[in-house]
């Protein structure tokens, strides 16, 4: 197997990609018990938090927070530990993670 491209995938956008492979069954399972989100709404939630323009989250941060849904202040600090995000900034992250 040769990579071709590195691109972060929150887990809902995973499932597309495993056509082919033995161990199909296992990560199948994982998926769905740790996936919280469709992958349509992975895809918009993603969209949202890009569409923030914040310089300071990348594109790994973005799947995370897909993946793992930040309700709180100190979640969000979690998943951004290598940067320092404003009050505002986790607040706008939040915002559009609230269900």
């Amino acid at each position: 197997m040769t990579l071709l491209e590195k691109t972060p995938l929150a887990i809902a956008e995973v499932a597309q990609h495993i056509k082919d492979l033995d161990e199909k069954k296992v990560l199948a399972g994982y998926l769905k018990k740790f996936s919280k989100l469709s992958k349509e709404e992975a895809v918009k939630l993603k969209e949202e938090i890009r569409a923030l323009n914040n310089l300071k989250i990348k594109e790994a941060g973005i799947v995370k927070v897909a993946d793992f849904i930040p309700q709180t202040p100190e979640e969000v600090n979690k998943i951004f530990t290598e940067v320092s995000l404003s009050e505002e900034e986790i607040k706008s992250i939040i915002s559009k993670t609230k269900r």
